[in-house]
């Protein structure tokens, strides 16, 4: 092997190493600092909804946080799976390319859309002009205990219900545009192979287009929910904070995310037990998210074998 080459290598190895040691690292820093604050919880953590964290009478627990923070996201990933795929497939097999270029840049900037951005819209212009129909859903889907009345005031405000269909909003361009990337790869002689059968578009796409890129898809859209997991200011932003209050299933419940807990509290962190105690729940969320994410990487990675 070449000097170069050799010197390359150890370059390459040293960085790859350097980000897996990083990822450790941040992990057991977050285990450590938690768990002082974890020893003086006098309630269960994981499944007490209670968060209090008085260093004299600690009780926290992330359930709640743990179930707003899942709905949200799975809200947001069911809206925007459909209308990503959509996009992506007129985009890569309907539209003229003179159209679809400019229309992708369209939607990848959507990307660059501050998320404090996306927090004000959803506030201030979304929540009053979707307010009519989520009570119309309440009221006609209330039998249904996730349409029904939630622990916030009946107006439907700052409900898990608005802050999914934002979270939708900024989830879209990054499956869209994984997505889009993946079913452009297609295989040109299948497509052609299926047309010369006599295949329609849609049957091309139902034979060929989807069948491929289907991974691709599934990657993307784990992706996609690992950034909504962890999205901060927007929903910190949305959601009404409810005290006393337990979570009751619904999504027209209030209440706060990991990451939304941590950023609107985080001028009480001033002790090293109570700040623990959000430490704890960063802890959680991280585990979370790197789960959801490797998980995406070995579907694409299996796609690519």
């Amino acid at each position: 092997m070449r000097p170069g080459d050799r010197v390359f290598q150890i370059l390459t190895t040293g960085a790859g190493v350097f980000v897996v040691a990083l990822i450790g690292l941040i992990g057991l820093f977050l285990l450590v600092r938690a768990v002082p604050a974890l020893q003086a919880d006098n309630v269960s953590f994981l499944t007490s909804q209670v968060w209090q964290t008085d260093p004299g009478d600690m009780r926290f627990g992330i359930m709640g946080l743990l179930l707003v923070t899942v709905y949200s996201a799975l809200l947001a990933l069911i809206i925007a799976m459909p209308i990503s795929l959509g996009i992506a497939l007129f985009l890569t097999q309907y539209a003229p390319k003179r159209l679809a270029r400019p229309f992708a840049y369209v939607i990848d900037l959507l990307a660059a859309v501050p998320s404090i951005i996306y927090g004000l819209w959803g506030l201030m212009v979304f929540a009053p002009t979707i307010e009519p129909f989520s009570q119309w859903v309440n009221d006609t889907f209330s039998w249904i205990p996730i349409f029904a009345a939630g622990n916030v005031s009946p107006d439907m405000r700052g409900t898990i219900f608005t802050a999914g269909i934002v979270l939708a909003v900024m989830i879209l361009p990054i499956i869209t545009s994984l997505s889009r990337e993946v079913f452009e790869r297609t295989p040109t002689p299948h497509i052609e192979g299926a047309l010369a059968l006599g295949a329609t578009r849609w049957e091309v796409i139902r034979t060929t287009v989807l069948p491929f890129g289907k991974a691709g898809y599934i990657g993307a859209s784990m992706l996609g929910l690992g950034r909504a997991l962890g999205e901060t200011i927007a929903l910190a932003i949305i959601l009404t904070g409810v005290v006393g209050r337990e979570f009751t299933w619904s999504l027209f419940d209030g209440g706060a995310t990991f990451a939304s807990k941590i950023a609107a509290d985080y001028a009480e962190l001033n002790n090293e037990i109570s700040a623990g105690a959000y430490i704890a729940a960063g802890l959680v969320l991280f585990v979370l998210t790197f789960a959801v994410n490797f998980l995406a990487r070995s579907i694409l990675a299996k796609k690519g074998d």
